[in-house]
């Protein structure tokens, strides 16, 4: 559909109708060749803004999916990385992508669910790309909270944000429908696939993620641009664990 070696629409919907777990796990040999997946020029922004933060030891993907934020701390951590995530799929794809290189960090692969992360304080970066649709609002506190158990002090929680689409923008109206269109399909079908793009909102995760005891600052992701206004195009939330 997006690429000719990328899903069918058919692969896609047998996907949408399954719950969030099994969805992945049947989409992961092909997530790389769909848009979903986070695009390298993101991940190249987030490694330059936050390297100036560095030395990094050790990282955290949560929520890794297929590897992308991998790539990003294997080249800001020293010592070892690890990737979280609960589609065993996903993980078997990342494996695959991300085997690590000789004098790079040590890799590690965790499965587990978010909200639940089976870790210590042990982590000095923790990073997610492209996965807070698929926690509810009231799910993310529960999730902020296990990733600041998870860092040490003063490690920090970092993930990129867009600015908010123009009100009336075809961006707009396209997200707008892709979230009701999702309610509707969860009122009639079990088990539920939560994927919503408008529940995320910086002002809200910002007081959600102080409740969880960081402090947090947004940096403008300078290379992505900025609009019209002079507003960064994104920014990269950077929550420190004190």
């Amino acid at each position: 559909m997006f690429d000719p070696q990328g899903p069918t629409l058919r692969e896609l919907t047998v996907q949408a109708l399954s719950s969030v777990e099994r969805g992945y796990d049947l989409l992961a040999p092909k997530f790389d060749r769909t848009p979903f997946r986070t695009p390298e020029k993101v991940l190249d922004a987030v490694v330059d803004t936050l390297r100036p933060l560095g030395p990094f030891e050790s990282g955290l993907d949560v929520c890794c999916g297929t590897g992308a934020g991998m790539g990003v701390l294997a080249r800001l951590c020293e010592r070892r990385i690890t990737g979280v995530d609960f589609s065993a799929g996903m993980l078997a794809a990342a494996r695959s992508a991300h085997p690590g290189v000789p004098g790079g960090p040590a890799v590690h692969w965790v499965r587990a669910d978010a909200l639940r992360l089976p870790f210590v304080p042990a982590f000095d970066l923790a990073v997610s790309f492209g996965a807070f649709g698929h926690f509810l609002p009231e799910q993310r506190p529960a999730l902020f909270a296990r990733v600041h158990a998870a860092l040490r002090p003063g490690g920090r929680f970092a993930f990129p944000v867009g600015a908010p689409p123009r009100i009336g923008s075809a961006l707009y109206w396209t997200l707008w429908g892709f979230d009701a269109a999702m309610r509707v399909r969860n009122a009639l079908w079990r088990p539920p696939f939560v994927m919503y793009y408008r529940t995320f909102r910086l002002p809200e995760v910002r007081r959600e993620l102080a409740g969880a005891g960081f402090a947090v600052e947004t940096l403008p992701l300078e290379d992505l641009g900025r609009r019209p206004d002079g507003s960064p195009r994104a920014r990269l939330v950077v929550a420190r664990r004190e």
